[in-house]
């Protein structure tokens, strides 16, 4: 988790000043908690989880003491270090702040700070058998390292009086680190609970904390999402002390917003059938001129290869078309971006029915720089040549959930609520030969279908590439 959060933040295009731990300052803690033993303000207890909550009482009921709450100052010195020993068994000792039982706020109701684990710290080791519990450690930890302004998500704001309750026990001056609540980033369509996360990983429903569905910004950079995408999302909803629900569509527009800026426009056909140009020379290979990114010149130009047989998307083709089709159906003529006029002569079928190729006339005249260039049809489609296409496997990536707010559901498990759709592969895609060097994490956008990118587990001779985003929302079309 600290090496994610490290590059996540490097990702981001911040670098920070100073890396801290909580671990840091075990000592200074430890040394802080022997203080409150010592003044008469925390006990070991030896009860269980079970028998502390239901001493706890309730909101509107005072809660009951602990019989250890007035064992002496000693003892439970002793005990404490004895957490600390290895002698004590997990679960069997705790160390509680004696505040109040009858306290209005729950937390205040003499909170467990410190308890026995005996798995090895991943800084310290094997030093330490007794922690801190994070309500005891955070406002501490502000303290030792000078924070002025501690934020938080807004379910800590009740927490806060505990917070400052320990930096009153501890500060020797007038300094003192407060703590200020915001909205939690709440999107729709997915869960941001780290618990559901979790079981979303450890049971198999995704392939990892970075599966592109993921709401993780490890998943989010493999996706192809942008950093500067997802900081004009954040400037647009800002922050306040409401927890809203944000539209995931309004993230997904941020990065489209930002891609569409910065990459470049490629063929690439997902569900390919073979286009003929039953009038083109057979053995011919032509250089079609394609711009980059018409958003920006500067990044010019590059080649494509034209040639007789061209895939082109299933979609693209219709037989028997509804009177506002403008792509290829039998008479009709359409524009292959970046070449020629071609008219739809017919097609081929197979013993079932679908068709297996599509054929078509190109009009030589039509090319740009010839006379009939700017002649207007109302269809233009994308090609990829047959001889210089690569093969590709492509993963349509999608919402994770079928319901704006899964949380909301109550009636029914989180899992049952999943999008079974959220992830479609499709294995033999045609790309143009330009992608061949295209390297994990390089973005596209794959004309006229959405923004792309390499996938970490592309390789050369396999590649793969993940749907960042569509060209445009059609979530809410087919779910209007």
């Amino acid at each position: 988790y600290v090496d994610s959060i490290l590059e996540d933040i490097k990702w981001l295009g911040y670098q920070w000043g100073n890396v801290y731990y909580a671990s840091d300052y075990f000592q200074q803690l430890w040394d802080f908690a022997l203080k409150l033993i010592r003044e008469g303000k925390a006990y070991v207890d030896e009860q269980s989880a079970e028998e502390i909550a239901r001493q706890k009482g309730t909101p509107t009921v005072p809660g009951t003491h602990s019989p250890f709450r007035d064992r002496p100052i000693e003892e439970s010195l002793e005990l404490f270090e004895k957490m600390n020993s290895g002698e004590i068994p997990e679960g069997k000792m705790v160390l509680r702040a004696k505040i109040d039982m009858a306290a209005s706020n729950m937390h205040f109701r003499d909170p467990i700070i410190y308890r026995v684990i005996h798995i090895p710290h991943h800084r310290t080791g094997t030093t330490w058998k007794a922690y801190p519990m994070y309500d005891f450690a955070h406002g501490q930890s502000d303290y030792f390292e000078g924070v002025t302004h501690s934020l938080c998500t807004l379910e800590f704001e009740v927490h806060r009086p505990l917070y400052d309750w320990f930096i009153d026990q501890l500060a020797d001056s007038d300094y003192r680190p407060r703590q200020t609540e915001f909205n939690r980033l709440n999107l729709t369509y997915t869960v941001m609970s780290k618990r559901k996360l979790l079981q979303l990983v450890q049971e198999k429903l995704v392939s990892g904390w970075d599966d592109p569905r993921m709401p993780t910004l490890t998943g989010m950079r493999r996706r192809g999402f942008t950093p500067g995408g997802i900081h004009n999302f954040i400037d647009r909803i800002g922050y306040t002390k409401y927890d809203g629900m944000n539209d995931i569509s309004l993230l997904e527009h941020a990065v489209r917003e930002d891609l569409n800026k910065r990459v470049m426009r490629v063929s690439g056909v997902i569900d390919p059938v073979k286009l003929v140009l039953t009038n083109y020379p057979e053995n011919q290979t032509e250089e079609m001129e394609a711009i980059n990114n018409p958003e920006d010149e500067s990044m010019g130009t590059r080649k494509v290869m034209f040639t007789r047989e061209l895939w082109i998307e299933r979609d693209d083709f219709m037989e028997d078309a509804p009177k506002k089709y403008f792509r290829l159906t039998p008479g009709n003529e359409v524009r292959l971006k970046n070449a020629y006029i071609v008219k739809c002569t017919g097609c081929r079928k197979d013993e079932q029915g679908n068709v297996t190729e599509v054929y078509a006339e190109y009009d030589p005249q039509t090319k740009s720089g010839m006379p009939e260039a700017s002649r207007r049809v109302k269809g233009t489609i994308h090609w990829v040549s047959v001889p210089h296409s690569l093969n590709a496997e492509v993963r349509l990536y999608d919402r994770l959930f079928m319901v704006e707010d899964p949380s909301a559901e109550k009636e029914k498990d989180f899992r049952e609520l999943m999008n079974p759709e959220s992830l479609i592969v499709k294995s033999g895609c045609k790309v143009e030969a330009y992608l061949k060097e295209a390297k994990p994490l390089d973005s596209f956008q794959f004309q006229r279908i959405g923004y792309f990118n390499v996938d970490k587990e592309s390789a050369e001779g396999n590649l793969v590439f993940n749907r960042t985003v569509a060209l445009k929302d059609s979530w809410k079309k087919q779910n209007g």
